[in-house]
């Protein structure tokens, strides 16, 4: 299946203070937009041009870096902008999520220091993450485009630590970036259906 690139669930001055107009779009209509148009050429010479895009991701790992890195890095920012909403964040958790958090994470405070210090800690390009693997929430980071998914997890909540997720606004400051990604701008609604569905 082609890829194709989704309209921003909010206005480019949705995210305003923590994520900038220009921000956005740099990051959706310049970045995301090149991973669709090169994931698209390569996706047509590698016969899995019929596949769901989680498969085209797991089935390219490994095997079709090129494709893989494109692939992967469009379905990471289709769901990087549904994490994101206007006056998100916080201690704000639907039930049934709090509870796991509760449970797996050890807390949302727990949670907040220990998904910030994966931004942090990942060296270069790449990713941190909230997944469910085996029936669990862990989090952890990867490199570049790579994602939980390719790691037999699902993942329920990301953040894009790639300089052009947060330059313009941070400058070298990622960590700074992470606090407000967790404090003010995760759609926790979004990470609940996520969660829901990785349940079965």
């Amino acid at each position: 299946m082609a890829f194709t690139l989704p309209e921003l669930p909010y206005d480019y001055t949705a995210l305003q203070p923590f994520m900038s107009q220009e921000t956005l779009e740099y990051h959706h209509d310049k970045h995301h937009k090149a991973y669709v148009d090169n994931g698209n050429k390569l996706l047509a010479e590698s016969g899995l041009g019929d596949l769901p895009l989680e498969e085209v991701v797991k089935q390219s790992y490994g095997k079709n870096p090129g494709l893989f890195n494109n692939a992967g890095q469009h379905y990471n920012h289709l769901h990087f902008w549904n994490w994101l909403k206007k006056d998100g964040g916080g201690n704000k958790l639907p039930g049934s999520l709090q509870q796991a958090f509760d449970s797996d994470l050890g807390g949302y405070d727990k949670f907040r220091a220990d998904f910030i210090n994966a931004g942090t800690t990942q060296f270069g390009s790449g990713w941190a993450w909230v997944a469910v693997k085996d029936g669990k929430l862990e989090i952890s980071k990867t490199p570049n485009g790579e994602n939980p998914l390719v790691h037999g997890a699902t993942p329920i909540l990301g953040v894009d630590v790639w300089e052009h997720s947060y330059y313009i606004d941070y400058r070298n400051a990622r960590p700074k970036y992470l606090e407000a990604f967790v404090d003010s701008l995760i759609n926790w609604d979004y990470v609940a259906e996520l969660y829901e569905k990785a349940r079965g």
